[in-house]
């Protein structure tokens, strides 16, 4: 190996006093146990409990000049790990990277361990960089990137018209059980093992997508794509193959777009799985999107109201009759709310019906309808007949022609509770909406009980908080004292969130409730702007005020706010 890629080491020891680590009474102890048992320091300074596992690794890094890193997913490329053999991988605690022309770098946990690197220089030909990072990571990417790599390679070398055939005479019973297939093909265990990774990460989304020369799987969490493996392009056929078998697909048909539906069982869970292709120009891409109800959050009180919202809502919720709609962009939390309202109001009492397309989770005690537009069983159709069935309260899934409106206000005009979505930025857009779709403002003023406007904005990763003092632009618009000395936080971005300093989500709430006073300017065919400065003057809570607070709670960040509000004021 070359030594011009190692700085120049400077002494452990004086880092650590200098630092204020450990004093030189303790350095002197060390030394001395290490003379006696040719134990490296590092490893002796861990026992003697002076310092911490992160402290070690930062001093390591000054020491030896080379750059830490957090091993997330996706920063190992899976092509590149077979150049050194996983047991020497695991004997050396360190795992590949990525090669950029001859030089190779590696993970390690112990950036002294030069004879390691010496090894994997004559092992590969390469000329090694290490980079430093946690033990537990590395052996963590070791089981996972060399367990994928071994698939992949069993895959190349097994596609072949006698494993498709075997594909097709796969039963419905057969895939179930995701756990119980791992003795089965290569090509079943790697697509379980992409959905294994998926519902365990807690993706929404699945992106199976064809390039040039390979394939690329991505998973969707909290929003955000995160790119999980990208095998070659030989690959292909027989996953999407096996995928269609599993939503009861035609495997021969890829010249135009396909939906189905697969079922499987995680760990006693049953997680539904959403299959959509699309031909393009390299090959199907598939859309996989998981709704695991063992993952829902159907309890309104969790969701992230402000107390204030939360409690006129769930006084709204508790009308006997009128309409309320929840609005926002696709993938806002709307139907997670509604789900959770219905949860809220579920008892034997009354009779729920829920008109959806499709239907995302099976609800106890609710009649639920799935809609069908390709014979003609639209929202509105099933609405009409729905109002023979007595229902008193109907969640319709969205609101998407004038029909369907009429028909809905219709409803919580003649005595229903009508719950419904509409895709509109925020709260005061959704009565201009209706305007637009030529609905009379009479009857919108007499049937809207509310609308409200959402958002999901991403928390900030516990397992790498940090916190700062806010600079005074900051305070300026978070419409604070410029003076005042606020502590915020953000993530560091670390592998428990995918270097994102983020994980999971929670729900921001702008709740526009109708008074007298609305209802007369509703009359008049207001614009959005009349609508929001008559709101502005009575103290209304925006979406972006909402997410402000967020912020100064210490929830999540003000970049993380901006964006997410950016679109509602």
């Amino acid at each position: 190996m070359k030594t011009d890629l190692i700085p120049k080491r400077k002494k452990l020891g004086e880092i650590l006093i200098s630092q204020g680590k450990i004093t030189p009474e303790e350095l002197e102890k060390c030394l001395l146990i290490q003379k006696n048992t040719s134990q490296p320091l590092g490893q002796i300074l861990l026992q003697e409990g002076l310092i911490t596992e992160e402290e070690l690794q930062q001093v390591l890094i000054e020491q030896l000049g080379i750059q830490h890193v957090w091993l997330r997913k996706g920063m190992v490329d899976p092509r590149i790990v077979h150049v050194l053999p996983k047991e020497k991988a695991l004997a050396y605690k360190v795992i590949p990277m990525f090669r950029v022309h001859n030089v190779l770098t590696i993970a390690t946990s112990d950036p002294h361990a030069f004879f390691v690197f010496d090894e994997i220089s004559k092992i590969t030909h390469l000329k090694v960089q290490p980079v430093a990072c946690r033990s537990d990571d590395i052996l963590e990417a070791i089981h996972e990137c060399y367990q994928m790599d071994v698939a992949i390679d069993d895959v190349m070398g097994s596609i072949d018209e006698s494993e498709l055939e075997i594909l097709q005479a796969t039963s419905e019973e057969e895939i179930s059980e995701l756990a119980e297939l791992a003795d089965g093909s290569p090509v079943i265990n790697l697509v379980n093992t992409i959905l294994l990774r998926s519902i365990r990460d807690g993706a929404s989304d699945i992106h199976i997508e064809p390039q040039r020369g390979k394939f690329r799987v991505r998973i969707r969490i909290d929003g955000v794509l995160y790119d999980l493996i990208s095998p070659k392009i030989e690959m292909h056929p027989a996953v999407i193959s096996r995928l269609k078998v599993m939503a009861n697909l035609d495997i021969a048909e890829r010249r135009i777009p396909q939906d189905g539906r697969i079922q499987v069982n995680v760990a006693g869970s049953i997680v539904d799985l959403r299959f959509s292709s699309m031909p393009g120009i390299h090959g199907e891409k598939v859309v996989l999107r998981i709704l695991d109800k063992s993952q829902a959050i159907l309890d309104i009180d969790i969701l992230g109201f402000d107390s204030e919202v939360l409690k006129r809502f769930k006084s709204l919720l508790r009308r006997p009759y009128g309409l309320i709609l929840v609005c926002g962009p696709t993938g806002s939390g709307k139907t997670t709310t509604l789900y959770s309202a219905i949860t809220m109001l579920n008892s034997n009492e009354k009779n729920f019906v829920t008109i959806e397309d499709p239907v995302e989770y099976q609800l106890e005690n609710i009649n639920q309808i799935q809609v069908k537009e390709s014979i003609g069983f639209t929202f509105a159709k099933v609405l009409k007949h729905t109002l023979r069935q007595d229902p008193d309260i109907i969640l319709v899934g969205e609101i998407r022609d004038r029909e369907t409106a009429v028909t809905a206000i219709q409803a919580s005009l003649t005595g229903h509770l009508v719950l419904s979505t509409l895709h509109t930025n925020d709260a005061p857009s959704a009565v201009t909406r209706l305007l637009e779709m030529e609905i009379p403002s009479y009857l919108i003023s007499s049937s809207l009980l509310a609308s409200l406007g959402q958002r999901l904005i991403r928390k900030i990763c516990p397992e790498c908080r940090t916190n700062y003092y806010a600079p005074k632009e900051v305070l300026n618009t978070l419409a604070l004292d410029e003076n005042k000395i606020i502590q915020l936080y953000k993530g560091k971005g670390c592998s428990t969130c995918y270097d994102s300093g983020f994980k999971s989500r929670t729900g921001i709430y702008e709740l526009l409730e109708l008074d007298q006073g609305l209802q007369s300017l509703i009359l008049n065919n207001p614009t959005v702007d009349e609508i929001q400065n008559y709101l502005h003057k009575n103290g209304h809570k925006t979406l972006k005020s909402l997410g402000y607070q967020k912020v100064i709670e210490g929830v999540t960040t003000m970049e993380e706010a901006a964006r997410v509000t950016s679109m509602g004021t």
